[in-house]
């Protein structure tokens, strides 16, 4: 399989009858369901789950979702999502991209990109990354290749 980025997190999906609208396909929504539980697994495996982040009163929360829908994806179609975290700005913010692919042919169905931004549990309001998150998220993060090769 063929990844935008090298080394992703990826997990494998497979698409239900109630994921399927009335046009027959995946409804978009579904996607960002997708999305969600790609970026949720991967921090459980950097040691980020839902218990730590309640610990430390601070969370990941998403504020900006860009989704390019490129194919759909049908009923038992068995699917790969990847995910790389590839721009952070070790106090704030925290960027992802995914890849969505059919492995069967091949097919990208989705590529996008979602910003988080530190959160303080108990009121909602931006705080800083604690120590913890730069450690775990900063372990994770791909940089970007520059195609033209300059720095």
């Amino acid at each position: 399989m063929v990844w935008d980025l090298a080394d992703p997190f990826i997990i494998d999906l497979s698409v239900a009858a109630e994921d399927i609208d009335g046009l027959g396909h995946a409804n978009n929504a579904v996607y960002v369901t997708w999305l969600e539980r790609c970026a949720w697994r991967h921090s459980q495996q950097l040691g980020l789950d839902l218990s730590e982040y309640r610990r430390l009163d601070r969370a990941m929360a998403v504020v900006r979702h860009e989704i390019d829908y490129l194919a759909s994806a049908y009923e038992h179609d068995a699917l790969q999502l990847a995910t790389w975290i590839v721009d952070w700005d070790r106090r704030l913010k925290m960027t992802r991209r995914f890849q969505l692919r059919r492995p069967a042919d091949g097919v990208t169905l989705l590529r996008a990109q979602t910003t988080f931004v530190c959160i303080e549990l108990s009121t909602g309001r931006p705080r800083r990354m604690p120590e913890s998150f730069i450690s775990g998220y900063g372990a994770a993060i791909q940089p970007i290749p520059n195609p033209g090769g300059a720095q």
